[in-house]
């Protein structure tokens, strides 16, 4: 897996202190932005997520490359909607010798693992055959959900905030936890006090929400968060 962060707002925590403040204020935006110290910032931002009055982060995005995953990922990855998505097209590139992520449960087992080896050989060979008397278009539907895909998405923090709650969490299918912990780490980077309480229900909202499905390790994860 390979996920960079191609683009974001400039200076996001700022632009988010300046939008929350002219809410309270006569004077214009700009002048709001100008006069923003780092520490005015800093404790603009940390009331502001006491508070839960998230709306201002929205005027702040991420946009992310990510490469080196499954279409099982991508395909729940399209279900956060309030984002922007571009992904490789099937339809218009050929995937007659294609990659394919294999997972950790079965490359652990020898056995496992060569019964899958051996199945993407077989779709490979299917989709070759197709290729032959179909359209392309169409020789794609053998293709697995294993097969690797690559998309470039934009988020804004908010989304983002929301992702983290429900794609971090332990109980979130492996490849995307993974995907949501490598995005978690870039956007601390840039923006470490906006994204300061993300994460995890359990870290974010301080509480579990999954009831007796909990993976009952809030301790543990909370600790993660905190060292992240």
């Amino acid at each position: 897996m390979k996920v960079t962060l191609l683009s974001y707002t400039p200076d996001p925590e700022k632009v988010v202190a300046a939008a929350a403040r002219l809410c309270y204020s006569p004077d214009d935006a700009d002048v709001l932005y100008d006069g923003m110290t780092d520490k005015k910032v800093q404790s603009f931002l940390g009331k502001l997520i006491e508070l839960g009055h998230l709306s201002p982060i929205e005027h702040v995005s991420f946009t992310f490359a990510v490469a080196g995953v499954s279409r099982v990922l991508s395909h729940q990855m399209v279900r956060h909607r309030i984002a922007s998505y571009s992904q490789k097209s099937q339809r218009y590139v050929c995937e007659d010798d294609f990659d394919y992520i294999v997972p950790p449960s079965i490359a652990a087992d020898s056995e496992a693992y060569l019964i899958y080896k051996e199945q993407m050989a077989k779709i490979q060979e299917a989709y070759r055959a197709l290729l032959k008397v179909a359209h392309q278009e169409d020789a794609r539907y053998v293709l697995p959900n294993a097969c690797e895909t690559k998309f470039v998405f934009t988020m804004n923090a908010r989304s983002l905030l929301n992702f983290f709650q429900l794609r971090c969490c332990e109980r979130a299918q492996w490849e995307i936890r993974a995907l949501a912990e490598a995005i978690y780490k870039e956007v601390k980077k840039v923006a470490p006090t906006l994204f300061s309480l993300a994460g995890p229900a359990c870290v974010s909202k301080g509480s579990c929400p999954e009831g007796a499905m909990t993976c009952g390790r809030m301790v543990q994860v909370r600790e993660k968060y905190r060292t992240m």
